[in-house]
């Protein structure tokens, strides 16, 4: 084997070891190395691709931060809206919606929910291409967003290299940017020893990290994501409910709130309601709701969302529907 080759070989040995264990470390919280080692391969990588400008691989995890500062964020219209959510403030709010959800389907036996935390934090969409990161927006006006996928290849628990195998050639997720309240804290205490301008609350902070025009800013913020949805998807194995879009989305790497559940018509839904909001009394990150989602996609064409074909290009869109979808506010 010739050098070149053992150097090639050797970056891609890090690269699959330093992926693995980002994925151990930011989306499964379960560290299988201590941070030293770790410290250790990526260093053995950088001064590997220094050496050899040739090997740097755009998806390699020395390429987190690297692009100039921008003078303007690019825009983005996007394939599937970006829809803003229906609100309900009541409990009668929530019966009335699983009631009119049952009449529509015309079912009279128990209707299965997810029941996620609604992040305070700021909605993106991620673009994969081949299982590699191409592309990431913010919300926007729904209709078109920002590009930043330079500040959102600094955040870690963002996979630039889609894990494990199985996954779409093409695939666009939905995630929730947000700040987790020990690192908000934490960068406060930095800039008020700074002598800066300190945050007034954890989703503004993360919503001035995203859309810094130089991600080396960004890189320093204690930002963090939760991946929720699937709205294209080209390839791979068919999903029929919300929890199998999430597990999905764990096995391909993409971190997933440990806090969402599979309940059971409305009681369940009142049930994890009021679980959540006991631990909001202590909460690791903010939340302003709670999202119930009917976990049956193909419920969708009933309910008033459908599944469209795009670009006549075979990929499976998944329309967001304010019908399938409803927020309970928290507080």
């Amino acid at each position: 084997m010739s050098d070149r080759t053992s150097y090639r070989t050797r970056a891609a040995k890090l690269r699959r070891e330093i992926e693995h264990h980002n994925y151990r470390y930011y989306v499964l919280d379960d560290p299988e190395i201590s941070d030293s080692r770790y410290d250790g391969m990526l260093r053995e990588l950088m001064a590997l691709e220094a050496e050899h400008p040739d090997l740097i691989d755009p998806s390699s995890p020395t390429q987190r931060v690297g692009s100039a500062p921008s003078a303007e964020f690019a825009e983005v219209v996007h394939a599937v809206p970006m829809l803003s959510l229906a609100n309900a403030f009541s409990d009668e709010e929530i019966t009335d919606f699983d009631r009119r959800v049952h009449e529509r389907l015309d079912f009279s036996a128990e209707i299965e929910y997810t029941a996620e935390p609604k992040l305070d934090g700021l909605a993106v969409s991620l673009l994969y291409v081949g299982g590699k990161l191409v592309r990431g927006a913010t919300r926007g006006d729904g209709l078109s967003g920002e590009d930043v996928t330079q500040n959102l290849r600094t955040i870690k628990s963002v996979p630039l290299q889609l894990h494990g195998s199985g996954w779409p050639r093409r695939l666009e997720a939905r995630g929730e940017v947000y700040m987790p309240r020990a690192g908000f804290d934490a960068l406060n205490l930095r800039l008020r020893e700074e002598g800066g301008k300190t945050f007034v609350n954890p989703r503004n902070a993360a919503a001035g990290a995203l859309r810094q025009l130089d991600p080396r800013i960004t890189a320093k913020r204690p930002l963090a994501i939760f991946f929720y949805a699937v709205v294209q998807i080209e390839g791979g194995k068919a999903l029929r409910r919300q929890s199998e879009v999430l597990a999905a989305l764990r096995d391909w790497g993409m971190r997933v709130c440990s806090d969402i559940e599979s309940v059971k018509d409305v009681k369940g839904c009142f049930d994890y309601y009021r679980r959540i909001g006991s631990k909001c009394a202590k909460p690791s990150y903010d939340i302003y709701g709670i999202v119930n989602k009917v976990d049956r996609l193909d419920y969708g064409e009933s309910l008033g969302s459908k599944r469209e074909r795009a670009r006549g290009l075979g990929i499976d869109v998944l329309s967001e529907s304010k019908f399938l979808h409803v927020i309970r506010t928290v507080g």
